[in-house]
């Protein structure tokens, strides 16, 4: 798996970025879920799709994923490109 090194704190927190618990029990889209299945698979398949676990799980990989998965939640607006370069610039 390619680490972008982007750490960001992906939109599995929802929390974070909408301040609604109503949407942190939101499925993912089908375009997020295709891009970041390895990302899933190889950090955090112990969670169901639709849990707030896998959202502070994938967050907690943030590092690891891939650049795929991370252009796939910024264009679903599961987190914003400026959170990710924020946390790129802060090594996160």
């Amino acid at each position: 798996m390619k680490n972008t090194g982007f750490g960001l704190p992906i939109a599995f927190a929802f929390v974070i970025f909408c301040g609604s618990t109503a949407l942190a029990q939101s499925p993912y889209s089908k375009a997020v879920q295709k891009a970041c299945a390895a990302d899933y698979h190889a950090h955090c398949s112990e969670y169901g799709l639709e849990s707030a676990a896998l959202r502070t799980c994938m967050d907690r990989n943030g590092r690891s994923l891939s650049q795929t998965c991370v252009q796939a939640l910024v264009a679903a607006g599961e987190v914003s490109q400026a959170e990710v370069d924020r946390r790129k610039k802060l090594g996160r």
